[in-house]
């Protein structure tokens, strides 16, 4: 048995050893693959978010020049401007338009300078910021985001492996560049009408004016400063913007009456006013003069609204984390609890927005993979087949230790009955001689030869017998006369043939029966399982003081019952179990000196099978044990 288990052991090793690395491997190209997932679907998300900026900058650079008054003449009716109103967006403080000599006008304000209640507190801020930008707006450049030598990092790593997974796909375009401008990249030109010039200005309109002021030097200062996408392509300071003349004007005439003019838009940019507000805006050069005009964002709804729209709702926010960083202002979007996290948190994706979101940068990372089902799938197939081998390898162990177990039953079998038979050939032998030799002097002493002689017989024709009766049974050869009776016959049947034995032996045999039903039953086999018992209790407690054994027949609920009870020493609990398997016999003191082969209870137990019924043993409450006999009662089967 050590052999075997040491074989098993090595064949587990040998097996499971390679099925841990495949499974190891497959774990990780599926964690691989998983980690390429929420890269992919993280760079959507931040497509999204990306979009609705762009879609917010291509708003408002298509914006009217003159909408940032309150009031507008167009064709001389007075109209209300589309901005006289608090933004739908929760995240915009409001719009204003600073002037070229700093002072300021925004839609929330009627032209007699009447607020109401509801935009008198935006109005109050909004001017607050004016004067702020103001001072800044000679510097201004938006504020950018650099990610930290670990991110760089990190994102190289990251890039290399979703570029191994998306690879597999599709190719990446050459020359493909990522985008840094959100709408217009350079400045443009635009044809206003009069009207427009005069709701943008407030005052007459003049053909000329000033060909370059203060101002313009100033922005001039500005573009140097700025990025390269942010800069104007401003006429020389020599040359006026160039004006639309009436059609139809009169030649000659030193100012022409104007009709439209022409009017240069810069594309837009961000100043950050203070931690918690960025104006973003465009500068409209017309006729030398130049005009700021835009819309301030409060950072903390702005980042709110957006982690609200695209994250939070998400299932992507149930694994990875979301940061937005805007001018100094951190948002953060938590996974979802009861997730498992992983050991180290792995970056997925980030991103700078371009401009004029240029303040503006995400940071996704991931905390935990999503459950995958081939995930789900390979660890069902590795718990079943797991379970398959250990109960492969169990069925394997117990059956090699069954068929060992009873090979070396077989082998004391054997010897058992190798001195069981010898015995008694022996004792005929020798009584035999005896009788030749006249050693037996008187006829009494030949008759107790003579019975000594016949009783060794009979012992050796009933070992041979049991062991062909079990020959028979396993081979299934064996013929049954079953009929059906009351068992008185075969209790006579066996008090006659013990009889002699107990008496000699010293033992007193008590048989109970009455109102027993008849039941169906073969009368010799039946018979050879009671002598089988009754001489079973007489090898083991003919040392014993009290030598006794009771034969009960009864009805039960399930048949008519025989129960031979002894007063013997009983049978250990943990072999109650084991003692009518073939060939099995107790490994105690007593068994070892009184001889045996370990068919006895095993013929009882396969000749009541046989019969329909069933066999138990338990030990009595005092000394001894009994056997329970069970059966069929009713029609013949």
């Amino acid at each position: 048995m050590r052999k075997l288990r040491l074989y098993m052991i090595v064949f587990c090793l040998l097996i499971s050893l390679p099925l841990a690395f495949v499974a190891w491997r497959t774990y990780i190209t599926l964690n691989r693959e998983a980690r390429s997932q929420v890269r992919f679907f993280a760079g959507q998300l931040l497509d999204e978010i990306e979009a609705e900026l762009s879609e917010l900058v291509r708003r408002e650079e298509s914006r009217a020049v003159d909408e940032y008054s309150h009031t507008l003449v167009q064709e001389g009716r007075r109209v209300t401007s589309p901005l006289a109103g608090i933004p739908k967006e929760t995240y915009i403080l409001g719009y204003f338009q600073n002037n070229p000599d700093g002072t300021f006008q925004t839609p929330l304000a009627a032209d007699s300078g009447q607020v109401t209640d509801a935009y008198a507190p935006r109005l109050r801020q909004l001017k607050a910021i004016n004067s702020v930008f103001n001072q800044r707006k000679f510097v201004a450049q938006a504020p950018r985001t650099e990610p930290s030598e670990k991110k760089q990092k990190e994102k190289t790593v990251a890039k290399k492996e979703s570029s191994a997974f998306a690879d597999r796909f599709i190719k990446a375009p050459v020359g493909s560049k990522s985008k840094t401008v959100l709408g217009q990249k350079k400045s443009r030109v635009e044809e206003i009408t009069a009207d427009q010039a005069q709701n943008l200005a407030r005052q007459e309109v003049q053909a000329y004016k000033r060909p370059w002021d203060y101002e313009a030097e100033v922005d001039e200062a500005l573009d140097a400063e700025a990025a390269p996408e942010y800069r104007a392509a401003a006429p020389p300071s020599s040359a006026p913007v160039p004006l639309l003349e009436r059609r139809g004007a009169v030649q000659g005439h030193s100012k022409p009456s104007v009709e439209r003019f022409q009017a240069e838009v810069a594309p837009l940019q961000a100043v950050a006013i203070d931690e918690e507000r960025v104006f973003i805006f465009r500068r409209i050069g017309i006729q030398g003069q130049i005009y700021r005009q835009g819309f301030v964002i409060e950072l903390r709804p702005f980042l709110d609204h957006l982690l609200a729209t695209y994250y939070t709702t998400q299932p992507i926010s149930g694994y990875t984390r979301l940061v937005l960083n805007a001018a100094g202002r951190s948002a953060m979007g938590r996974p979802s609890a009861g997730q498992a996290m992983l050991q180290e948190e792995d970056w997925v994706a980030a991103r700078t927005f371009p401009a004029p979101f240029g303040f503006l940068s995400a940071e996704m990372v991931a905390v935990s993979l999503p459950s995958s089902p081939a995930r789900q799938t390979l660890t069902l197939a590795l718990f079943i087949l797991g379970v398959v081998m250990v109960a492969g390898l169990v069925a394997i162990y117990h059956s090699a230790r069954a068929v060992l177990d009873l090979s070396e039953r077989r082998s004391r079998f054997v010897s058992a009955v190798t001195h069981e038979l010898k015995t008694p050939l022996t004792n005929i032998r020798m009584y035999i001689e005896m009788l030749d030799q006249g050693i037996a002097a008187t006829p009494e002493r030949e008759q107790e030869y003579f019975g000594i002689l016949a009783s060794e017989s009979a012992r050796l024709s009933g070992l041979i017998n049991n062991v062909l009766e079990l020959s028979r049974l396993e081979k299934q050869t064996r013929r049954f006369d079953l009929r059906q009776g009351d068992l008185s016959d075969v209790l006579d049947e066996v008090q006659a043939v013990m009889g002699e034995s107990l008496a000699r032996e010293g033992f007193e045999l008590t048989v109970i029966a009455g109102g027993i039903q008849t039941c169906t039953y073969d009368r010799e086999v039946l018979v050879q399982v009671l002598i089988n018992l009754m001489e079973n209790s007489i090898k083991f407690g003919r040392h014993l003081p009290e030598k006794r054994i009771t034969i009960a027949a009864g009805t039960g609920n399930d048949g008519v019952t025989l129960k031979v009870s002894d007063t013997g020493p009983g049978i250990p609990k943990r072999a109650l179990r084991r003692v009518f398997d073939d060939f099995y016999r107790v490994d105690n003191d007593l068994n070892r000196t009184t001889g045996g082969t370990g068919i006895g209870l095993a013929l009882v137990k396969k000749f009541v099978v046989a019969m329909g019924g069933r066999v138990k043993a338990e030990n009595n409450d005092g000394a001894g044990c009994t056997v329970s006999i069970i059966l069929p009662g009713g029609a013949e089967d």
